[in-house]
């Protein structure tokens, strides 16, 4: 991400420091991460130290450090999908894509987590794949709902 759009960020919420969660969600929902060089840059136009905005960059699960695949995929790993198959289904997109939970693959192509929930207990076991639901998913069918990804 170039220094322009993330000035042009910054002037949106007038620089004002009060605004940092905020350009932090908008710059890494471009960018799909927080790039050191980013921070820099935000950490100069609001006025906020560099290791402040790092400390609320790693305190959120919402920000990532590191770059993320252009899917994210969420595996509910709460009672009810627990109880329903959900290690099953882990292990299976862990075959499938060769990544662990916190790990994105080499291409870039998907990003892997473990949520506690999901909010959709009733669907279990789920995966969540770009906002996108499947629900009373079995190992057998996370292959076809990887390949819409593609």
């Amino acid at each position: 991400m170039d220094n322009a759009r993330i000035d042009q960020i910054l002037e949106k919420y007038n620089g004002e420091a009060s605004s940092l969660i905020q350009v932090l969600l908008e710059v890494q929902s471009e960018n799909r991460w927080l790039p050191g060089q980013a921070l820099e840059r935000i950490s100069e136009g609001l006025q906020v130290p560099l290791a402040r905005i790092q400390h609320i960059a790693t305190f959120y699960k919402a920000f990532s450090l590191v770059p993320k695949g252009r899917h994210e995929i969420h595996i509910c790993m709460g009672t009810a999908c627990h109880v329903r198959g959900a290690q099953n289904v882990l292990d299976k997109v862990q075959e499938l894509t060769g990544i662990n939970p916190g790990e994105t693959d080499l291409d870039l192509k998907f990003s892997l987590e473990t949520v506690n929930c999901l909010g959709c207990c009733a669907l279990g076991p789920v995966m969540e794949i770009d906002g996108q639901i499947h629900g009373k998913i079995t190992p057998s069918e996370t292959a076809d709902a990887l390949q819409k990804y593609e």
